[in-house]
């Protein structure tokens, strides 16, 4: 069995193939689970009837989490029902990492929930056609100035020294020798000597 990507799916009607990515989304329905599947180049249905594979896998099937990485067999077939028009008939099902309290559900979530967890928020849908479309914006505009001899620079990002508040000032053993009093200096910028 070959492994291919969901986008390619459409190339492998009626074969047989392996899927690799992680789980979507899911619904069960009796004698059968249906499991969508993403790998970052789609998302797509996989059906597991409980004839078509040993029963351990079945019932794997029905307790994968959301996010969980798994490899997926089967044989691809036409299904107007389907998201993509296609859907995988599996008969191997392969759990290589269960992830444990995924946080972004398919239920709606605020924005500032969206917003801490936005390192996982990229992964849905919506998220990933927006950086897709960004991606080719991207690269039409630095095509665009490649071809005039442009050079791309990237410059340094230089952040706002943090400032010395007096909580995160340390007192000096040194005397000022003018003064005779101490000086502080912020602690971001001490070298301590630890024995």
């Amino acid at each position: 069995m070959s492994w291919v990507y969901i986008e390619d799916i459409a190339q492998h009607e009626g074969q047989e193939v392996t899927l690799k990515g992680w789980l979507y989304n899911k619904r069960s329905s009796g004698k059968l689970h249906f499991l969508q599947v993403r790998d970052g180049t789609g998302i797509m249905q996989c059906v597991v009837f409980k004839n078509d594979v040993p029963l351990e896998q079945f019932a794997l099937a029905d307790h994968i989490t959301q996010e969980s990485s798994l490899i997926v067999r089967g044989t691809v077939r036409a299904d107007n029902r389907a998201p993509l028009g296609f859907e995988l008939t599996v008969t191997d099902l392969q759990v290589l990492q269960v992830a444990d309290g995924y946080p972004i559900t398919p239920k709606e979530h605020g924005v500032a929930f969206l917003l801490d967890h936005r390192h996982l928020w990229l992964r849905s849908a919506r998220q990933h056609a927006i950086l897709r479309v960004r991606s080719a914006i991207i690269r039409a505009c630095r095509d665009y100035f490649d071809g005039k001899g442009f050079t791309l620079l990237d410059a340094p990002i230089f952040t706002p020294a943090e400032k010395a508040s007096r909580s995160s000032m340390r007192r000096s053993s040194r005397r000022r020798p003018a003064r005779g009093r101490r000086h502080c200096s912020p602690r971001t910028t001490s070298v301590s000597r630890h024995t």
